[in-house]
């Protein structure tokens, strides 16, 4: 396929808040290429409830965050890493405030405004920068409209990015499919800026929005770029449970926990003692866990969340995007009744590994985000710590990127081969949900190796069915998603059956220590 081209100095694929905050830092040096697959909003930074974690409380600091942060890694955190977000990551949550992001504040006695910070599982400090109860969306607005300020970013909308384009192991650009024209268009770039999100789709039930399918690992993965630390994928918690299908599960931010929330059996009782001496402010892997066996040992579907200890009027004050939208989507008034909750597929704290400065093993090519392994989150990720590493990470990503001044080569030929064949819809509805259940059969919160070498077994063979397939048909969402999800499924399970210990969020009851040898990163090359 020739003809058609669209080139650039940066190419950005994805539009959550690392992609946008890199194009920002990058705007003035060049033209910036923002590819993303939906709307530019419908990001996993739009769906970030809870806020922003920065040590700016005047009870904490930047060591202090560190030690919570490496804490809750389970002695796998990248510390250079850790280091240097907790150190930076203030002034640049700042930075967000002065570009127009409208921080929650609450006035003292003495009739001063001070930040409105909470206090999540896992922080000793209160430490959480929130805008109301839905920060994310804050942010991503704000992001949206500054970049809409700058002539030089360009967004396309409706573009999935297909394949990278390497060349002597430098990355020039991406092969992305125009979902309207339903055409494949070179995008070529100097730097190429992987801002994909993560990929908890890849669970029957998740948190993520449908848009979550792991894109960026996998299209990384097949250029050849290291992957690291898949393992771990952090569960949240508190999901709203449904009996309706729906596309998403609705997440109860931890911060409802932090404000006095309690978890409850379906006979009334507390359970969380049983499990830490931090009861509900516990971890997420710790409360998932605590969760899922109390389900498998009385047998039922669900716990109760009940934030009578809250008390109604700070419900209304503190979560009233929380308080609207199951009032009007659940019939559930929080204020009156218990939420039905499960733990969801929520965050991978693995993914393309980076460096500090956000380059992978492909030079050329950036990651950041949750597409990327900083290491930061170890074996587990601190609640609110995730915008903080996308925003450090896409600021330093961008600075070394700037740096980056290798001209893309002179007559590059450029071809892609699609496939003609047709293939019906339900074919590829079967074969997305069979790598769901899979994962949510045997690669779940908790493992064992008989779970995960057959899950092994299955998904190689719908791995390498679904590329041979992707290969004959031609190229559209449903066929792009579902390679990313078999990749991404594959790459999960093969990352823990690896790992021949129990860490963090990787629980296996045949190998439930952890242990020293493993006391190092999941690399796959």
């Amino acid at each position: 396929m020739e003809g058609e081209r669209i080139e650039g100095d940066f190419l950005v694929i994805g539009s959550g808040l690392a992609g946008l905050n890199f194009a920002l830092r990058v705007a003035d040096a060049g033209k910036v290429l923002v590819i993303t697959k939906k709307e530019r909003s419908e990001t996993n930074t739009n769906y970030a409830q809870a806020g922003i974690a920065a040590a700016i409380g005047e009870d904490d600091s930047p060591s202090i965050h560190f030690q919570d942060t490496v804490r809750a890694g389970c002695g796998i955190s990248n510390e250079e890493a850790v280091r240097i977000m907790v150190e930076e990551g203030p002034s640049l949550v700042m930075r967000l405030a002065e570009l127009g992001v409208e921080f929650t504040k609450k006035k003292l006695p003495d009739g001063r405004e001070v930040w409105d910070l909470w206090k999540e599982g896992g922080h000793s400090r209160r430490r959480i920068l929130h805008a109301g109860d839905f920060t994310g969306q804050h942010i991503e607005r704000v992001l949206i409209e500054r970049a809409k300020e700058k002539e030089n970013i360009k967004v396309f909308e409706d573009f999935i990015a297909v394949e990278l384009i390497v060349e002597d192991g430098r990355c020039l650009g991406a092969w992305v499919f125009d979902e309207k024209r339903r055409k494949i268009i070179p995008f070529i770039a100097r730097v190429v800026f992987l801002a994909t999100g993560g990929g908890a789709q890849v669970y029957l039930h998740s948190t993520n929005p449908s848009i979550a399918t792991g894109d960026g690992i996998s299209i990384a993965w097949r250029a050849g770029a290291l992957i690291a630390n898949l393992e771990f994928v952090q569960f949240h918690p508190t999901s709203v449970y449904s009996r309706e299908k729906r596309e998403r599960n609705f997440l109860i931010s931890e911060a409802v926990r932090g404000e006095g929330a309690v978890l409850l059996n379906l006979s009334g009782e507390r359970f969380m003692e049983k499990y830490d001496e931090r009861k509900e402010l516990a971890p997420r892997d710790v409360v998932a866990r605590a969760i899922d066996k109390e389900l498998k040992e009385r047998g039922e579907e669900y716990v109760l969340l009940d934030l009578s200890p809250v008390g109604e009027k700070k419900i209304k004050e503190k979560f009233p995007n929380i308080y609207r939208h199951l009032l009007e989507n659940y019939g559930i008034d929080i204020t009156r009744n218990p939420i039905p909750v499960v733990p969801a597929a929520h965050y991978l704290c693995g993914g393309v590994k980076t460096d500090v400065n956000g380059r992978t093993s492909i030079r050329g090519l950036y990651a950041a985000g949750e597409v990327a392994c900083t290491g930061v989150h170890g074996a587990n990720r601190l609640a609110s710590n995730s915008l903080l590493e996308a925003l450090v990470f896409s600021d330093r990503a961008a600075r070394d990127a700037l740096e980056f001044d290798e001209p893309v080569p002179l007559g590059l030929r450029l071809r892609f081969r699609e496939g003609k064949e047709s293939i019906e819809r339900i074919v590829l509805v079967h074969m997305r949900e069979r790598i769901k259940k899979t994962m949510c059969d045997l690669v779940g919160i908790v493992r064992n190796d008989y779970r995960l070498s057959r899950a092994l077994r299955i998904l190689r063979l719908l791995n390498e069915e679904i590329s041979e397939m992707f290969s004959r048909v031609p190229v559209s969402r449903d066929t792009i998603e579902l390679r990313s999800l078999s990749d991404l499924a594959y790459l999960i399970t093969l990352c823990a059956s690896m790992r021949k210990e129990s860490r963090g969020l990787h629980y296996n009851t045949d190998h439930p220590e952890p242990r020293k040898e493993w006391e190092r990163e999941t690399v796959i090359g």
